[in-house]
C-alpha cells in the first residue's frame, strides 16, 4: 500500500491485475474533494473529474479507459468489453472475459468486491452497499460469470467498518429476514439501532453460494483519511475507484 494506491493481497493468477485508488492520488480536485475524486455525481467539476480519470489511466498504465457504471444500489450486472463508450451502463456490477477491459466501480463507504477465476479467464467487480448486498448483487455477479462459484476468488476492498456503521431496524431486518444467523453481524447500540459489519455480511453471502476463497476486509473508510467516506463527509464526499482487468 502506498498513499495513492491499494493493491489487493490475494493469490490471483498473474494476468489478473487490480488496484484501488485513494484520495491521495495524482489528482487536481479542490476542497472539499481534494484531491483525487473520480466520481461525477458528487458535485465536483466535471472537467476536473475527467482530468483525474485521465491521470488514473496514465498512473496505472491501464490498457484502456475504465468502463464506468451508473450505479444505483441495485443488482444489475453489465458484461463489458474494452471499447470505450460515452454511455455508462446502469448497473452495480460488471464482468468480462476480454483482456484489456478495465472494470471499475466507485465507492465511499460501500463495499467493493473483486472476483476472478482460478485460471484467470474471467473477472468481475461489484458495488455492495447494504441495499445491493441485501438484494443479491454479489450472487447476481457470480451468476453472470461462466465459472462455478467454487473456482472463484473474491477480495473485499475498503468499506465502512463495523465500529463506525450504525444502522436502523430496516437494514438489520433486510439481512436477518433472509438469513437468521446474520444477526451475529449486528451489535446493538441503542433502541432499534445496531452497528453493522458489512464485510462479514458479504462473506456470509459469498460462502452461502459456494465461494470458498475469500480475501481482504479489515478496512474502515470512515476512520481512514486515505479514503472518501460519505458518512464522514456528507453529500459532497468524493469517490474512489476499484479497478480490475486482464492483461
Amino acid at each position: 500500500m502506498t498513499d495513492a494506491w491499494l493493491f489487493p493481497d490475494w493469490p490471483a493468477p498473474r494476468q489478473v491485475r487490480a488496484a484501488v485508488s485513494t484520495r491521495m492520488g495524482p489528482g487536481v480536485s479542490a476542497a472539499p474533494f481534494e484531491r483525487f475524486n473520480l466520481g461525477l455525481r458528487s458535485g465536483d467539476i466535471a472537467d476536473v473529474v475527467a482530468a483525474n480519470r485521465g491521470a488514473l489511466q496514465q498512473a496505472l498504465a491501464l490498457p484502456a479507459a475504465p468502463r464506468w457504471l451508473h450505479q444505483v444500489h441495485g443488482t444489475m450486472v453489465a458484461e463489458l468489453g474494452p471499447l470505450p463508450s460515452a454511455d455508462e451502463p446502469q448497473a452495480d456490477a460488471a464482468v468480462s472475459h476480454l483482456p484489456g477491459t478495465v472494470l471499475s466501480i466507485l465507492t465511499a463507504d460501500c463495499l467493493p468486491v473483486f472476483f476472478c477465476t482460478d485460471d484467470g479467464r474471467e473477472i468481475g467487480v461489484a458495488h455492495a452497499g447494504w441495499r445491493g448486498l441485501a438484494a443479491g448483487v454479489l450472487e447476481a455477479t457470480i451468476e453472470q460469470m461462466q465459472t462455478p462459484a467454487s473456482r472463484l476468488l473474491a477480495w473485499l476492498g475498503p468499506c465502512i467498518g463495523a465500529a463506525s456503521y450504525e444502522v436502523g431496524e430496516e437494514v438489520r431486518n433486510a439481512f436477518v429476514n433472509h438469513d437468521a444467523e446474520a444477526a451475529g453481524c449486528f451489535e446493538p447500540t441503542r433502541a432499534k439501532h445496531w452497528r453493522c459489519d458489512l464485510a462479514t455480511l458479504a462473506k456470509r453471502r459469498l460462502s452461502a453460494v459456494g465461494v470458498k476463497h475469500i480475501y481482504g476486509g479489515g478496512f474502515d473508510t470512515f476512520t481512514d483519511p486515505r479514503f472518501y467516506s460519505y458518512r464522514r463527509e456528507g453529500a459532497r464526499s468524493g469517490r474512489f475507484a476499484s479497478l480490475i482487468w486482464l492483461e
